[in-house]
C-alpha cells in the first residue's frame, strides 16, 4: 500500500464570494504539528485549485483531504436526476455536466446549476422553495451517507438538502467545478487508482476526525488554542504555532490533516467492504468510512 510523507487538509466553501472566509488550508509533515497555509487576503476556490495543480507539477508526495461531497446519489434512483434526459453517466460526466451549465459563474460558483429549470427540481432551497423531484425528509442520500448513518460513523446531509448550517449541497457543487478542472492533472480517490508517486486527492467529513480527536457528537466545532492542543495530541501532533485568531475553519483543517497523517496507512480506510467499482466510478466514498 502506497505510503504519503505529506498531508493537507482543505475546508472548502460554498458560498457566493470571490474569496469565502470558510475556506481554509492545513499542511502536515511526516512528523511534526500541522500548519495554516494563508495567502492574502484570503483563499478563492480558484487558488485552492492552483495550489493543487502545482503540486500535481511538482510531484508532490501528499494526500490531501477535501471537506465536499465528490458526487451526488445515484445508486438509489439509477441515475443522479430522475426525469432529466442529460443526467450523465458517472462523476466525472457529472463534474464536467456542472461546469458546462455554470461555465458563466464567477468565482467557481454553481448558481446557474440550481437555477436550472431541470437542476432545480431536485433541490430544497430554501423553506418555502423546494423542487418537486427533492425526497422530503433527510432527501437523497449516497451510499457513504446512508451507511455513515447507520453505523453512526457521522451524520451526513443530502447534497440537495440546501438549507440549514450543514448543508452541503452548495459547496459540493462549486467542488465539482474545480475537480473537473484539475482532474486531468491530479488522481482523484476513488475514482482513480491510487497512484505510485506524486499528489491524490480524496474526500474527507471533518466532523469524523473531530470525533476521533475526542470530541463530543454535535460540539465538533473548536475555536480555542487549548481544546485544539487537546485534540491535536489525541491524533499524536505536537502543538502548532498560535494562531491569531481560533475560527472553526481553522481548526477543523488542522486536526483534520493531523488525522490523515495518523490513519492514512489503515488499509481498510483505502478499501470499505461497501465500496464496489459501480459505486467508485459514480457516487465515490468518504475516505474513513468502513
Amino acid at each position: 500500500m502506497r505510503r504519503f510523507s505529506n498531508f493537507a487538509c482543505v475546508d472548502w466553501s460554498g458560498a457566493a464570494a470571490e474569496r469565502p472566509p470558510g475556506i481554509a488550508v492545513a499542511h502536515i509533515g511526516p512528523d511534526g504539528p500541522p500548519a495554516l497555509l494563508s495567502p492574502q487576503p484570503r483563499w478563492s476556490r480558484a487558488d485552492v485549485g492552483e495550489w493543487l495543480l502545482q503540486l500535481a507539477g511538482d510531484d508532490a508526495d501528499i494526500l490531501v483531504g477535501l471537506d465536499l461531497s465528490f458526487g451526488f446519489p445515484f445508486a438509489d434512483e439509477g441515475c443522479f436526476f430522475p426525469e432529466w434526459d442529460d443526467s450523465p453517466a458517472d462523476a466525472k460526466s457529472l463534474w464536467a455536466f456542472i461546469d458546462r451549465i455554470c461555465a458563466a459563474d464567477p468565482h467557481l460558483t454553481a448558481g446557474s446549476f440550481l437555477s436550472h429549470p431541470e437542476g432545480q427540481r431536485h433541490f430544497r432551497h430554501s423553506k418555502d422553495h423546494v423542487g418537486d423531484l427533492f425526497i422530503g425528509g433527510t432527501g437523497r442520500l449516497r451510499l457513504v451517507e446512508a451507511h455513515q448513518r447507520a453505523t453512526r460513523q457521522a451524520n451526513s446531509w443530502s447534497c440537495f438538502n440546501l438549507v440549514g448550517a450543514g448543508q452541503v449541497g452548495k459547496s459540493s457543487l462549486t467542488g465539482m467545478r474545480m475537480l473537473h478542472q484539475i482532474g486531468r492533472y491530479i488522481p482523484i480517490w476513488p475514482f482513480d487508482p491510487v497512484p505510485k508517486r506524486g499528489p491524490m486527492l480524496a474526500e474527507i467529513y471533518t466532523t469524523m476526525a473531530a470525533r476521533a480527536a475526542g470530541m463530543p457528537a454535535g460540539r465538533s466545532k473548536i475555536r480555542d488554542r487549548a481544546t485544539l492542543l487537546s485534540a491535536l495530541a489525541a491524533l499524536d501532533s505536537p502543538a502548532p504555532v498560535a494562531l491569531s485568531r481560533y475560527d472553526d475553519h481553522s481548526t477543523d483543517a488542522m486536526i483534520t490533516a493531523a488525522w490523515l497523517r495518523k490513519n492514512a496507512g489503515n488499509e481498510a480506510f483505502w478499501h470499505p467492504e461497501k465500496l464496489n467499482m459501480h459505486i467508485a466510478a459514480t457516487e465515490g466514498w468518504t475516505f474513513g468510512v468502513i
